[in-house]
């Protein structure tokens, strides 16, 4: 039910976290996988290791505000592997934190560039190689901030990731009808290279705004990834999916 035999992924920010560790288990589903991010020599390793596990993968480095990039990312797909199934739009980034009346104009172009405008370029690629393959899965990692939760300091990450749930939902239903589902995954706090370069303090704070009293590893998140990326997700479409332990509902 879970896997992605013989079928084509794409996986952005997936030098490291969420992104990384998602590539890896698309991989060890069977999927052949385009590995994208920033960070050349992170890209290669991951490979590599996808590799040595006997999976299949090619990396291309790039920044997704780069249309020619996205464009680059999907010919990629194609030509290497035969097309495209299933495309994870995955990378972003916190950027400036702040009261609003601090933030430069050029600070939130940028944040909003990297989560929301990033992701829109990728869709405009990604979907007509999806629709020629029949359908498949789009994903887009939105978060609970911006949806359930309004975190001070955070405008610009928040309004990017609400407007990613609002892409999600015109995508699903403007290609529904073509087998195209579309979905958005909105993680809790996660164990990533970012979170970890906090103070104890501040991690004991964010851990205690879970449920579950804890923060994701990058392979919880991940497997929330596949279920939307396999036929186990077949008839979802359209949804905000949490997977964020609980922080949405906690008021503990």
């Amino acid at each position: 039910m879970f896997a992605l035999t013989n079928k084509v992924a794409i996986v952005t920010g997936a030098s490291s976290g969420i992104g990384r560790a998602t590539a890896k288990l698309f991989a060890e589903a069977g999927a052949k996988v385009v590995v994208a991010a920033r960070r050349q020599a992170e890209l290669d390793a991951l490979v590599a290791e996808i590799e040595e596990a006997d999976g299949t993968a090619i990396a291309l480095a790039g920044d997704v505000r780069d249309e020619a990039y996205a464009n680059a990312l999907v010919d990629l797909a194609v030509d290497r592997f035969g097309g495209l199934d299933i495309a994870f739009n995955n990378a972003g980034s916190v950027g400036q934190m702040g009261p609003v009346p601090d933030m430069s104009l050029k600070m939130w172009h940028e944040t909003i560039d990297i989560n929301l405008t990033g992701a829109f370029i990728g869709a405009k690629y990604q979907v007509p190689a999806l629709l020629e393959r029949g359908g498949g899965s789009l994903i887009f990692t939105s978060s609970f901030v911006g949806r359930t939760a309004g975190m001070p300091g955070m405008a610009a990450y928040a309004a990017a990731k609400a407007g990613l749930i609002g892409l999600t939902q015109v995508l699903a239903a403007e290609y529904g009808a073509q087998g195209l589902r579309v979905n958005a995954l909105l993680p809790g706090g996660t164990d990533t290279p970012g979170a970890t370069t906090t103070t104890p303090e501040a991690r004991a704070f964010v851990e205690g705004l879970h449920a579950l009293k804890r923060m994701a590893q990058p392979d919880e998140i991940a497997r929330s990834a596949l279920y939307l990326a396999s036929d186990a997700s077949s008839f979802t479409t359209g949804t905000a999916l949490f997977a964020d332990g609980g922080v949405s509902i906690n008021r503990t």
